[in-house]
């Protein structure tokens, strides 16, 4: 393990770099770190230390600079083994639990998991992401089909910890309600149970020996013929379910002064089903912190992502920030393990 390497004092003294470049964005020299942090050596000490730092992979030395910056491996011992136990602010925590339980209405989840997002964002000043729960192995509670037009009907899918989705069902020409009534029930007694995607691979062969009467047969073939079209379209695409606070609040630090930098960034929300795929990739139960070149995606190779997940049901979505490895990773993961939680007892309700 990386921390094996180092001594007290290298650890010391590397977690007061890595504490100072978090706050100042600026290389952290000798005489800085002495004055502040009162690490109870000399100037020379502390120097000949970081370039030993140095040597070890832990820090670089930037040409403009006499100070040294942490990398990626540096930053992965901080979070692994020098990190205080995160605390959250009482008035952190209270504005998380206002905003994000403030959010309501016939779209209630996504409503949630879009103020998760961008209270996270304004408070860790980062980009906050939230992913939806993939809804392929999602069960089926309760199926209702309603009337729009003589040739046309909505189909109202109930699935498990409250989530719905809709999807419009073209009819030749006017059925009738008894009808419409018969195929509700044939297809809630076969379907009711079975994930979507079971229901989706499946439903042909489930409604074969099906009866709905003389009026319902045509409509439940309907059924039969469009099984896999109509719950493919039940399904939210991957960058549906991706929700993102504001960017602008990442682009005004310091990192993304540069033109290439920010188009980088804003590069990374413009593909939310690719970004979806590599956050779910390094997420794991927990919090997990993928740091720089961990990350299976070059493009996110400049960023850290904090994530933690949520559960609605047995779903399991993902919340979390992106930012430059240069984070205060103390108070991000707080906040993105207070908001998880929070979230599960929100969406269990």
């Amino acid at each position: 393990m990386a921390s094996q390497e180092l001594s007290r004092r290298e650890r010391k003294i590397l977690e007061a770099v890595i504490l100072s470049y978090v706050e100042t964005a600026e290389p952290a020299g000798s005489r800085t770190l002495s004055r502040r942090f009162g690490l109870g050596v000399s100037p020379a000490t502390i120097r000949n230390t970081m370039s030993d730092l140095e040597e070890k992979g832990f820090l670089f030395h930037p040409h403009t600079s006499a100070g040294r910056v942490p990398t990626n491996k540096a930053y992965r011992v901080y979070v692994d083994q020098l990190l205080a136990m995160p605390t959250l602010l009482t008035r952190d925590s209270e504005r998380l639990a206002e905003t994000i339980g403030g959010a309501g209405g016939a779209s209630a989840i996504e409503a949630v998991l879009r103020r998760a997002a961008q209270t996270l964002g304004v408070l860790t000043q980062e980009l906050g992401v939230a992913i939806g729960p993939r809804l392929a192995t999602s069960v089926l509670r309760r199926l209702e089909l309603v009337r729009i037009s003589s040739e046309r009907l909505l189909m109202v899918l109930t699935l498990e910890g409250g989530v719905m989705r809709t999807v419009f069902v073209e009819v030749a020409g006017e059925i009738a309600e008894t009808a419409v009534a018969q195929v509700t029930a044939v297809l809630n007694e076969r379907l009711a149970g079975l994930t979507l995607d079971q229901i989706r691979r499946s439903l042909a062969l489930r409604l074969r020996d099906a009866t709905a009467g003389p009026e319902g047969h045509e409509l439940l073939n309907i059924f039969v013929q469009e099984a896999e079209h109509l719950f493919d379209a039940a399904l939210p695409r991957e960058g549906e379910n991706v929700l993102l606070g504001q960017p602008s609040v990442l682009a005004e630090q310091p990192e993304f002064s540069a033109a290439d930098r920010l188009r980088r960034l804003l590069a990374l929300t413009e593909r939310p089903d690719a970004l979806a795929e590599a956050i779910r990739r390094r997420t794991a139960p927990g919090v997990s912190i993928t740091i720089g070149t961990e990350h299976d995606d070059p493009r996110l190779e400049e960023f850290t992502v904090v994530t933690a997940e949520y559960n609605v049901g047995s779903l399991t979505g993902v919340i979390g920030v992106i930012g430059p490895t240069r984070m205060p990773y103390e108070k991000v993961i707080s906040l993105v393990s207070h908001t998880s939680r929070l979230l599960n007892d929100l969406l269990q309700q």
